[in-house]
């Protein structure tokens, strides 16, 4: 039977929960419906989890309260265990993060939505104080983030499922786009958490909602009881207070507004006689090697587009073979922004726990980096060129295009196609 969680839907210490069993590879039973008006706080409830607030797990006898705690628990439950690494000074570091996650950025923005929200007596001096607080702490982050897609290592842990639903927790409260505009790392950084395909279901299909502009308004002063008095100037008019957040949670938003388009150096290239996205019509529609592959070698031009093969870096940490077609989809989706650019043929090659991702690409221009640099796990990726003029780098290319290539004995399991 699985575990059985229960917290409030959109609640960022439940996302925190179910990114962590997402990544993991764990089924958990999880009502969605559950909200702020469920009766929940029962007796029986309290008998099961006396210090009385969520989310918390069942998982059999264990009763489980925290959501740290539940997230590391259910983490190391699932078969994908780099989320949390064997390694202990791994292991330390992402530790090191998750409190920094608690600590640096959760507590000090729920209290400052606490004053925003006028369940704290409003004082401007610690309300400054404490978004400045953040606010250095993000700074520390935007630089750490400058070269790093993740917090440790090459791969999401359980480090960036803290950190990341944490600045969905502050995105959406008191760190509006002003603020969000002077850290772009952490904001890309964010951005690529959620639209990890496992967990864009869990956040908002990968687009939350965020704080565009933050004002305080401070509550209603109660009419005084007094004796009547000369006509006064009329009262100046309020805006509305924002609606008060129930109990001591936290609704999530991510993102920040859209950043400016700038021109793409490569449509500065010179103009090529290759179309390539009459190659991909090509390739969609004919055979692979009788038709397709003649028409590519008459019409490419070496000039203006260069062919590079791919290998994933970090082969080792591949388990189900649909997992890993997954993650080259994953990849894929994050190439987005190149597509006019960019054509792609990778595999999975080789069997469960033994296999590896594999393939080639077509890029404008004579460098795969101005390409493929626009995802940001590029990096977890090796990339070498591949000379037509050779009769292996050829052979090498036109079966990771007719999805029969076959390396070191691994033969070719599933795929995907950038088009």
């Amino acid at each position: 039977m699985a575990p059985k969680l229960t917290g409030f839907a959109g609640n960022s210490r439940v996302r925190r929960v179910l990114a962590a069993a997402a990544l993991a590879g764990v089924e958990l039973e999880y009502d969605n419906t559950f909200t702020f008006r469920s009766e929940w706080k029962t007796p029986e409830f309290l008998a099961k989890f006396p210090l009385g607030y969520l989310p918390v797990l069942e998982d059999g006898d264990l009763k489980l309260q925290e959501s740290g705690a539940i997230a590391a628990y259910v983490a190391e439950l699932g078969p994908n265990q780099t989320i949390l690494p064997a390694d202990l000074k791994q292991k330390a570091l992402v530790q090191q993060w998750m409190f920094f996650a608690d600590q640096e950025i959760m507590i000090k923005v729920a209290t400052a939505n606490a004053i925003f929200g006028n369940r704290y007596p409003y004082h401007k001096g610690i309300y400054t104080a404490i978004l400045d607080a953040v606010n250095t702490r993000l700074a520390t982050l935007e630089q750490i983030l400058l070269d790093r897609t993740w917090l440790v290592g090459e791969r999401i842990t359980l480090a960036d499922v803290f950190v990341a639903t944490a600045l969905t927790n502050a995105f959406s409260g008191p760190i509006d786009a002003s603020m969000r505009a002077k850290i772009p790392n952490v904001v890309r950084y964010l951005n690529t958490f959620v639209n990890q395909e496992k967990l864009k279901s869990i956040f908002d299909n990968g687009n939350p909602e965020l704080t565009q502009e933050r004002t305080y308004q401070p509550p209603a002063k109660p009419a005084a009881a007094e004796k009547p008095k000369a006509a006064a100037p009329p009262a100046e008019k309020k805006e509305k207070a924002p609606k008060k957040k129930e109990a001591d949670e936290e609704e999530e938003e991510p993102l920040v507004p859209a950043e400016p388009k700038v021109k793409n150096p490569l449509d500065d290239l010179p103009k090529s006689a290759f179309n390539l996205e009459e190659w991909k019509r090509q390739y969609s529609n004919l055979d692979t090697r009788k038709e397709a592959l003649p028409w590519f070698y008459e019409k490419f031009d070496r000039e203006g587009f260069s062919i590079w093969r791919v290998d994933f870096k970090y082969n080792t940490e591949l388990t189900q073979v649909f997992m890993s077609s997954n993650q080259i989809g994953g990849f894929f989706n994050r190439l987005e922004a190149s597509r006019k650019y960019l054509f792609g043929s990778m595999g999975v090659l080789g069997k469960a726990n033994d296999s590896i991702i594999s393939g080639a690409v077509i890029c404008r221009g004579l460098d795969y980096k101005p390409v493929m640099d626009v995802a940001p796990d590029w990096e977890s990726y090796e990339y070498k060129k591949i000379d037509l003029e050779n009769a292996d780098d050829k052979a090498f290319f036109e079966a990771a295009m007719a999805w029969d290539l076959i390396v070191d004995g691994k033969e070719w399991a599933d795929g995907k196609n950038f088009k």
